[in-house]
């Protein structure tokens, strides 16, 4: 059944915390799914969060704040203990637990470490730690289920019956050699479905997509998507099993990704959240706006150059913000379509040429269609013909230009590695702001003098 979070459970909550009621928070919120409890933390206060939390179990808390975004959950973390932070880390995925560990200040995370009580899942999060978080090792969770391929059909099931107890999720089960090297994958039907004495080594699939720890989280995303895989298993350079990648870590990632494209592309070089400090927000925006404002300037200059055509036909600048915003928008619109693009595939010579074909022809079709449009406005709005004329050449060629500038840019950014997405936003519109009044002055010193 769907939760909805009321103003009155609210009220409800925030009075039996407040109260010391730990019985009625507990049955109000234990049966809750983990991701609608961590909804209900954001809308209390921090102290609120962690009285709540220390009236749930311990595996239920962990879960809990796992769901939490970075921010938050370090507010939450600040008031537990580092063994408390180990209690939590016990009922996780080692992939999570390295996660929340970074988050917390050196000292503290080696404090945690030391405390947790499992050897094998304290080895498992050291290890991790050593991957960058963006890429597959950083990424992939050391706990999964693997077999022998040397093993009977009814082993392999008293193994899985003892390695899934520091499993969540078994999707199937990966066949290994006596050296640790992936082989394969064995799925749960034909494991139920085989005889207790066959051998794994004839029924498992060899056939197994794999990706090398040190691939980026975005080719990692890309195989997943392309064969439509729930779990892919994450592996060395000689092969061997190193552990798992998950759809949701994936999906995280790719959240992740999202948001920092898209404060990239508003002109925000950091990544900034809505509760960072008034000074972490305005230096994460100011860098890009300083652009903007440089080249705003060289706009007013380059205007004032023209002064003399400006005097002579004063309706001339009437138009320039028509010139600067057609110009900004195309050039946003191409450049999005390319970053989009981009970022599901890998650009090969082939496709960034058809890439740029099409946008050409895309703009060649709007360029004469604004045009066109502009043109009929003048008319009937009885303009000078030349008027009519210079405003309609000069928004064609700024249709052209910024759509040009609006998919090379990116394409050139994306050959030297550089993220493409720095060409959207403010970056593209300045340049094309620029651009335009050249075009647009250009043309009409041309019309003008004859």
């Amino acid at each position: 059944m769907l939760f909805e979070l009321t103003t009155e459970f609210l009220q409800q909550l925030q009075r039996s915390i407040q109260e010391g009621e730990e019985d009625t928070v507990r049955s109000l919120v234990d049966e809750l799914p983990e991701q609608d409890i961590s909804a209900i933390l954001y809308e209390l206060e921090v102290d609120e969060s962690v009285l709540l939390l220390r009236c749930l179990s311990t595996e239920k808390s962990a879960r809990v704040i796992c769901e939490l975004d970075t921010d938050y959950r370090l507010k939450i973390l600040k008031d537990f203990s580092p063994l408390e932070i180990a209690g939590f880390i016990h009922f996780i995925d080692s992939d999570d637990a390295v996660d929340m560990i970074n988050e917390l200040s050196v000292q503290t995370g080696e404090e945690v470490i030391a405390f947790i009580e499992n050897p094998e899942k304290a080895d498992h999060v050291i290890d991790l730690l050593h991957y960058d978080e963006d890429c597959a090792g950083g990424l992939m969770a050391k706990e999964l289920i693997k077999a022998n391929l040397n093993w009977t059909i009814d082993r392999c099931i008293e193994e899985i019956r003892s390695q899934s107890k520091n499993v969540d999720k078994v999707f199937s089960v990966y066949v290994v050699d006596d050296t640790m090297r992936l082989l394969g994958t064995l799925s749960l039907k034909k494991l139920l479905l085989a005889d207790e004495y066959a051998i794994i080594a004839d029924i498992y699939e060899p056939n197994i997509e794999s990706v090398e720890s040190y691939r980026s989280g975005a080719e990692v995303a890309e195989l997943m998507q392309k064969y439509d895989l729930e779990t892919i298993p994450v592996v060395n350079v000689q092969g061997k099993l190193l552990g798992r990648i998950t759809i949701d870590d994936v999906v995280d990632f790719i959240t992740e990704q999202a948001d920092l494209e898209r404060q990239m592309m508003a002109g925000i070089s950091n990544d900034a959240e809505e509760d960072d400090s008034v000074w972490l927000l305005a230096k994460s925006r100011l860098p890009w706006l300083i652009v903007g404002m440089l080249g705003g300037i060289l706009g007013a200059q380059f205007i004032g150059l023209f002064e003399n055509v400006i005097q002579q036909v004063t309706a001339m600048a009437f138009f320039i913000p028509l010139i600067t915003a057609t110009g900004g928008n195309v050039g946003i619109q191409s450049s999005s379509m390319i970053v989009q693009s981009l970022a599901r595939d890998s650009g090969y010579v082939g496709m960034e040429l058809h890439r740029f074909l099409k946008g050409f022809i895309v703009s060649l079709i709007n360029g004469i269609a604004i045009s066109s449009l502009v043109f009929i406005f003048n008319i009937i709005l009885k303009q000078e013909m030349n008027l009519a004329i210079t405003v309609s050449i000069a928004l064609f060629c700024v249709v052209l230009v910024s759509s040009f500038m609006g998919t090379i840019t990116p394409l050139i950014l994306f050959r030297f590695g550089v993220n493409p997405a720095l060409a959207s936003g403010p970056f593209i519109t300045t340049a094309n702001d620029l651009l335009g009044l050249g075009i647009y002055f250009f043309v009409a010193h041309l019309l003008y003098s004859f």
